[in-house]
């Protein structure tokens, strides 16, 4: 039986309110056009979650946080986190379903954790439900419109602090799979813990999920949203050290453990670069996303009982594409989709660019763009690009690379004009430590007379930089002119060649 539908007076008052809110985003000139982005409200934290190849389909879920504390002062409780879904058939283009968790009994709210599929064949949330611990729902609908959560949930309890479960693991971000019929999980926390069980309901703690940890890892970072894969012929575990942002381990497992061989950053002190999910596909992919943080709002003194300050906020990765290559380094590239929402190619050949000079190419500028270069460095200290740069050079992001130090840099002192902004990036990378943090560096290591290539996209507030399949920064801005959409191509200390330079605009592909 169908709900009574809301008397005409309530549809139109709807569809007024929903027309004007949608002029308002399309008219904030900080509102990524081609990068997922939560539809309205507040994604605040935005993990993706849940991601699941099922039936064709790529489906993606997302924290996101719904308007009861707004609704309702009187709630104090975190009753407010959810899990948003979509799904898409090109990785481009999504199709918004209704949540596949809300609060209930017994979460109050939930946070991370990942879909696979378990040894009946039904897609399986495994998601830590806040205030209770680790739960699990199923679905097994072609479109997974519904979920349906046990009625044993927790599948394992938060430990009391004094309980000496407390010393050997937290119910907290897990992570499962299936293998050779049995369930996996991996919690995750400071000490990340495995787990194994025949059913949905019968998990016993194993051990410690790692053998060691690698000598760049800080005596105080946690492994947390842990998602874990065979990539090639080793294991990767993605996951995050909530104080360093994204990163992932590659090694091997064996005897109902990992051990990590390798250890690799995908953010650096003041990225944005949070909270990754990947899934495979029907092509033997290893498609991830992160949460890009936003640094035009507050990110822990943020007060929840008011709407977002833009009204929205919530912005997802470009999906990348992870694999190794033949000596066993990490690949990141962006998914071959993306070249279809090229348009208007332009590109130019051979610029050479003396010492301590620059150039502006012309007919190539604007802030929905993608940049493809390739750059023989030369006898340059510095090469690099300014994007979304002023004419007069007021505002301006600098990309550069030293091939001395070998490190690929962004750099932020003047991308805004916004005081307000920067002191929103400083509350939430300074962390009481530096905070001036304006820049974000990345080691590259050019290998015998390879060249720098740079595959960098613009949307608007989002610049996400590859270079040589190898190293991915990701950054926001926020320009304040409408005249900060330059390209220039700069040298220092020497000539650079820039044997390559082809430039697309971009097609938006949210709906507004």
């Amino acid at each position: 039986m169908t709900e009574t539908p809301p008397d005409s007076e309530t549809i139109i008052g709807l569809v007024q309110g929903q027309r004007e809110f949608r002029d308002i985003l399309l008219d904030d000139p900080h509102r990524p056009t081609y990068h997922f982005i939560n539809p309205e409200g507040r994604g605040m934290p935005f993990d993706p979650n849940g991601a699941i190849f099922w039936e064709g389909k790529y489906h993606l879920c997302y924290i996101y946080q719904n308007d009861d504390r707004i609704l309702d002062h009187s709630k104090s409780e975190r009753n407010f986190d959810c899990w948003g879904h979509v799904s898409s058939a090109d990785l481009l283009h999504w199709r918004f379903h209704k949540p596949a968790l809300s609060p209930g009994e017994p979460d109050k709210s939930m946070f991370s954790g990942n879909c696979f599929v378990n040894n009946k064949g039904e897609a399986t949330i495994l998601y830590h439900g806040v205030g209770s611990g680790n739960c699990i729902a199923t679905s097994t609908e072609l479109e997974l419109d519904n979920w349906t959560k046990l009625e044993s949930n927790p599948i394992m309890p938060i430990p009391e602090k004094s309980s000496p479960e407390a010393k050997l693991f937290s119910s907290w971000d897990p992570h499962g799979w299936l293998e050779d019929g049995e369930h996996y999980a991996v919690f995750g926390g400071p000490t990340p813990a495995l787990f194994k069980a025949s059913g949905l309901n019968d998990w016993k703690y194993i051990g410690p999920f790692m053998s060691k940890d690698m000598p760049d890892v800080g005596e105080h970072e946690d492994v947390s949203c842990p998602d874990f894969f065979r990539l090639g012929d080793k294991y990767a575990l993605l996951c995050i050290s909530h104080n360093c942002g994204a990163r992932i381990y590659i090694g091997e497992w064996k005897n109902n453990q990992f051990h990590p061989e390798y250890h690799q950053r995908m953010n650096f002190p003041g990225g944005t670069c949070f909270a990754p999910e990947s899934l495979i596909d029907d092509k033997g992919r290893r498609v991830m996303w992160s949460w890009i943080v936003q640094r035009n709002e507050p990110l822990h003194v943020v007060d929840f009982t008011d709407p977002p300050v833009y009204g929205w906020s919530g912005i997802m990765s470009l999906p990348r594409a992870l694999s190794l290559d033949s000596e066993g380094a990490i690949l990141i590239e962006p998914v071959e989709e993306l070249q279809r929402l090229r348009v208007r190619k332009r590109e130019q050949k051979n610029i050479r660019i003396s010492e301590d000079n620059s150039i502006r190419p012309e007919r190539i500028e604007g802030n929905t763009l993608e940049l493809l270069l390739i750059i023989d460095p030369c006898d340059a200290e510095i090469c690099g690009i300014k994007v979304c740069a002023s004419p007069d050079g007021q505002e301006e992001t600098i990309i550069e690379y030293n091939p001395m130090s070998e490190e690929l840099q962004i750099n932020l002192e003047k991308s805004e004009l916004a005081e307000t902004i920067k002191h929103y990036h400083y509350v939430m990378y300074s962390r009481g430590e530096n905070p001036t943090v304006t820049k974000q560096k990345a080691p590259l290591k050019l290998k015998p007379d390879e060249k720098l290539e740079l595959r960098i996209f613009i949307d608007r507030s989002i610049i996400e930089i590859f270079a040589n399949k190898r190293q991915c920064i990701t950054q926001c801005v926020y320009p304040s002119r409408q005249d900060s959409k330059g390209i220039e191509l700069f040298s220092k200390g020497g000539t650079m060649l820039v044997e390559s330079l082809q430039a697309w605009d971009i097609a938006p592909t949210n709906q507004w």
